[in-house]
């Protein structure tokens, strides 16, 4: 007959076994008791759990390791254009960039050439599934009660978020600060503006008049455009 166990697995063994209780149904007040466990398996030692247990529970129940810790974490100094870092589980990046001139892609239905054109300064929000980008008067200063105005682009809701499409979105759960903005910036300036959501335009007039008077040609993106949406800076620290 031949000798399977070194094929197997580890084996766990039962030591600690915990037990919720709460008042009443949907109480959020909690009562945390703890049982050692017996050679048997059986619990025994009913007490209280005590502040070293739970380090060790919360320890045993992180599940992103290493990698999640290394999420948004910068490669180097933090970037001078990052203006709010969150990191953890829920981490996510607030980063300006000022005014420019990028090459902007236009689905054929919309009438509007793709070429080089004029942007403003930009606010971006993301965390490694969601965008969100604002628009900024130029030469704001970054402060909490700075207004934002709506992106002047198609795709965006009125929040902010932005409209992906088709996009393949791949942000990885230990890339870095500097990739978490450089990807989110590709994927947002190189894929196709195809369409207004809620049919509501995020600038003063004809959205599609206005950047083809811009398209192709030097000038910059006129400031007066902008409507604001309400909010400041502050709304977006969370």
């Amino acid at each position: 007959m031949n000798d399977i166990s070194k094929s197997f697995g580890s084996l766990y063994h039962p030591f600690k076994a915990i037990i919720l209780y709460r008042e009443k149904q949907g109480d959020k007040k909690l009562y945390v008791e703890s049982y050692d466990m017996n050679n048997q398996g059986y619990p025994i030692n009913a007490h209280p759990l005590s502040v070293k247990e739970g380090i060790s529970l919360a320890e045993a129940l992180y599940t992103g390791g290493e990698l999640e810790q290394q999420f948004l974490q910068p490669t180097g100094l933090l970037p001078k254009n990052v203006i709010y870092l969150k990191h953890g589980r829920l981490g996510y990046a607030v980063w300006h960039t000022p005014a420019m001139r990028v090459n902007l892609l236009f689905k054929v239905d919309l009438g509007i050439p793709s070429g080089i054109a004029a942007i403003p300064d930009l606010l971006w929000m993301a965390d490694g599934e969601r965008l969100n980008i604002y628009a900024l008067k130029k030469g704001a200063s970054l402060e909490l009660d700075t207004p934002l105005y709506h992106a002047p682009f198609f795709n965006v809701h009125p929040n902010g978020n932005v409209c992906m499409g088709t996009v393949n979105v791949d942000i990885q759960s230990q890339c870095s600060l500097e990739v978490l903005m450089q990807q989110w910036q590709h994927y947002f300036l190189n894929s196709y503006f195809s369409h207004l959501i809620l049919q509501s335009s995020p600038v003063k007039g004809n959205i599609v008049q206005l950047w083809t008077s811009l398209v192709g040609t030097k000038k910059t993106f006129p400031q007066s455009q902008l409507v604001k949406n309400g909010r400041t800076i502050k709304n977006l620290i969370r």
